[in-house]
């Protein structure tokens, strides 16, 4: 394992940030830390880097206790959302700086920093400074930087935050490559859920200090464990119910309003009152009188909004129990588009129901 946290804890004063955790990251992996402002993973990177003290708790990389090791005498590098260029500096000569002050010869500077400018696509910028390159060819520099001491892991505090939108999407792919091709452990730490569900091979969600849930990015979507993780990453219809029958396979649950739902037995906890849930673009709508198809959970609403959104519509429906549920339809022919007030079903497989406890 590149990284095992053990009971790790931060407080400051009575405020508890990162709260006795325990984590182990596979060596090699590209793992993100996700979560919203102040759930303490950035702390927790910060722990690891050696750039905050733990109250408690202990730190391994690579199977060695670092806990009280300064940063300097840890095998991370650390890549900032600020860059932390030197202005000064060329691009040649920043990305060699930690070379030359671990006394590496001229020779072997000059061949590792080719090599990393050539993997983050910057050959022939060398003689540039900073301010003469784009905040996407900073950023670039800022990793080859880290990668040319060939760490054992790679830390990413939230490097693409200060990008627009279309940059950043382009990075977030070439740190994919860069990392699939150095084979190094990459933490990845951000709030941006479309982010770390492209980049990452395994995620954490964290709220106040410690992980709601971890895993590969399909698991954490198509089925979350707590009601925290269902809202955040991505949008989430979530209806009071109860448990009717538990059978086998499949468990029969009833909202309010007594319709009776299907959810996959393994979804469902061991309460009788639940939160049963479908991602919005799971569902589809049907006029009233339709009959569904076998297979399928229905639900009767009205129509009270419809917004179009380029690619699909967005509705929002209040069900004849007064809840209310979001579907998103794709804009294309043969589907049916309802107008506000018009009475529908909306229905999804029930392979695609998950349940929550309440």
């Amino acid at each position: 394992m590149a990284i095992e946290l053990q009971g790790l804890t931060k407080r400051y004063g009575a405020q508890v940030a990162v709260d006795a955790l325990d984590l182990v990251i596979p060596a090699g992996s590209f793992f993100a830390l996700l979560g919203p402002s102040g759930c303490g993973k950035t702390t927790t990177l910060r722990m690891i880097g050696g750039f905050e003290t733990p109250s408690s708790g202990a730190i391994r990389l690579t199977g060695e206790d670092v806990t009280d090791r300064p940063p300097n005498h840890r095998d991370v590098n650390t890549v900032f959302q600020s860059y932390a260029l030197f202005p000064h500096l060329s691009v040649h000569r920043n990305v060699a700086f930690g070379l030359e002050r671990a006394g590496v010869g001229k020779s072997e500077v000059r061949r590792r920093v080719a090599e990393a400018l050539e993997l983050t696509e910057l050959t022939g910028y060398e003689a540039r400074k900073p301010a003469q390159l784009s905040g996407g060819q900073q950023q670039r520099v800022a990793l080859a930087r880290a990668l040319v001491n060939r760490p054992a892991a790679l830390l990413l505090d939230e490097p693409l935050g200060a990008l627009d939108l279309r940059l950043r999407r382009q990075l977030q792919t070439e740190i994919k490559r860069i990392q699939q091709e150095v084979g190094i452990t990459f933490v990845h730490v951000t709030h941006d859920q479309e982010e770390a569900m492209s980049m990452a091979d395994e995620i954490a969600v964290m709220n106040a200090g410690r992980i709601e849930q971890r895993g590969r990015a399909a698991d954490l979507y198509e089925t979350p464990a707590t009601r925290f993780v269902a809202d955040f990453l991505g949008t989430s219809n979530l209806l009071e119910a109860s448990v009717v029958e538990r059978a086998g396979d499949v468990a029969v649950v009833r909202v309010a309003g007594g319709t009776t739902l299907a959810v996959p037995g393994d979804r469902v906890p061991h309460d009788d009152s639940l939160l049963v849930g479908v991602r919005p673009e799971k569902a589809d709508l049907r006029t009233a009188e339709s009959v569904c198809a076998p297979g399928s959970n229905a639900l009767r609403g009205r129509v009270v909004l419809a917004t179009y959104i380029g690619v699909s519509f967005q509705y929002l429906l209040r069900l004849d129990d007064g809840q209310e549920m979001t579907v998103v339809v794709a804009n294309g022919d043969g589907v049916h588009h309802p107008h506000v007030g018009e009475t529908v079903q909306a229905y999804w497989p029930v392979n695609d129901t998950f349940a929550l406890s309440a």
